[in-house]
């Protein structure tokens, strides 16, 4: 059984380059396929759920090469338009190849996407949004057929910001005949990402970063060149393992207006933070003190996604906080784990009140999904003996090789394959 080894109570220091951000890399390696030739992908993360992405785009017949943090993917060989179950249950983010296939052959074929289990996600505005620029859908027990050979521009309203439904209707309407105007769409950087990618490619999209995005549809595409951004998810879970653990860290390659909203937590924690264009300064020392109430919400608000590190890290804090998490109905379910190592925390549907305690003591641990396991590392950095955390397979889906990059900042940390289990 693989797990993190991890001996707490030690100060983190030094400088990392966080690696670039899953949540952008995959519907851009989606958007690949959409120019019938090669793309060129810089900063491309060693991931599991990139490396499920890259075997969909195999299985669709493209010719995919890695070249360290280089994706090179040529779709001038695509010859399919289904995804079959077991690569599309691996994880949530699969379902964005509907708006691309779509787009590039008229035609996908899917079933209903896996992922992390937070709670219902249905995929009803990717749906509707895909059906508004003329795409014909039949759902038939867990399976998606789609059809739309003669996809139109159009105008799209989502009823709320969300992330996929934006990208995959991005996709789509890159291929559709005329103007696409998408209304209330997702703010996310990843969302600004995707763009600059599909019009590296040739495409005319603009207003990302917005809540209207435009996109002149009927292009041809091309080879296209692109670095993926930085992942700011990433950085916040080793900002949080700074301010819990203490110590000095710097971390480059980073927009500093995408992590604002968490380093303000940090700084009313008692954290000095600084930060320049693309770079970030944190250091923690002693005990950090309780903050105003944290409330998740789309970007440019407190990403949902930080929640479960910034609230181990303030496991640790004098006082009492709150969260409030308003976009995942299971997203505290990693808390169950946290008490195990001493964390005093009561949830309460979706408000979650964390007490502080002098210190946290080691324990084997299990992370229940993504950000829980990089909550529990956050935790255990800080912790006083050896904790053991399993559940990796959910951890290697954002973090690559987790163990190294905290060894970079002097965390005691090591991946084994022992048959202990929690």
């Amino acid at each position: 059984m693989n797990q993190l080894v991890i001996s707490g109570g030690k100060r983190l220091e030094g400088s990392m380059e966080v690696h670039g951000a899953k949540n952008s890399v995959l519907p851009i390696l989606a958007a690949a396929v959409l120019s019938g030739s090669v793309s060129i992908i810089h900063n491309c993360p060693r991931l599991t759920d990139v490396e499920a992405t890259l075997e969909i785009l195999r299985h669709l017949g493209c010719r995919v090469q890695r070249e360290g943090h280089t994706v090179i993917v040529d779709s001038s060989t695509l010859d399919r338009c289904d995804i079959p179950e077991g690569l599309m249950r691996e994880m949530r983010s699969s379902v964005i190849f509907m708006g691309a296939l779509l787009a590039r052959t008229g035609e996908a074929r899917v079933c209903m996407p896996g992922g992390c289990e937070l709670g219902p996600r249905p995929i009803d505005l990717h749906l509707s949004a895909l059906r508004r620029l003329g795409a014909e859908i039949r759902e038939m027990g867990g399976s998606l057929r789609c059809r739309g050979r003669g996809l139109h521009g159009g105008e799209i309203a989502l009823t709320i910001p969300s992330v996929g439904a934006t990208e995959n209707a991005m996709l789509a309407a890159c291929g559709a005949e005329g103007l696409t105007v998408i209304y209330n769409a997702a703010r996310e950087p990843e969302i600004w990402d995707l763009q600059q990618f599909l019009n590296a490619c040739g495409g005319r999209v603009s207003g990302a970063g917005s809540s209207t995005v435009v996109i002149q549809g009927g292009r041809a595409l091309h080879t296209g060149e692109h670095r993926v951004i930085s992942d700011r998810i990433c950085a916040a879970t080793y900002l949080s393992a700074a301010a819990c653990a203490g110590g000095e860290v710097e971390l480059t390659g980073v927009p500093r207006e995408q992590l604002l909203p968490v380093t303000e937590v940090f700084v009313q924690a008692g954290c000095r933070v600084r930060t320049e264009a693309e770079r970030v300064w944190l250091r923690s020392e002693g005990a950090l003190k309780s903050v105003s109430p944290v409330r998740t919400a789309p970007y440019p608000g407190f990403p949902t996604d930080a929640q479960p590190p910034v609230l181990a890290a303030l496991c640790r804090a004098k006082g009492s906080s709150v969260f409030v998490e308003t976009m995942f109905e299971n997203r505290y379910r990693y808390t169950m784990e946290l008490a195990r190592m001493g964390a005093q925390i009561r949830v309460e549907g979706r408000v979650a009140v964390v007490t502080g305690v002098p210190c946290l003591s080691a324990a084997a641990v299990e992370a229940p999904d993504l950000r829980g396991g990089a909550a529990l590392t956050v935790a255990a950095l800080a912790a006083q003996g050896e904790s053991r955390i399993t559940g990796l397979r959910h951890i290697d889906r954002g973090y690559e090789d987790i163990a190294a990059r905290l060894r970079e900042l002097g965390a005691e940390v090591r991946r084994t394959t022992d048959s202990v289990s929690p």
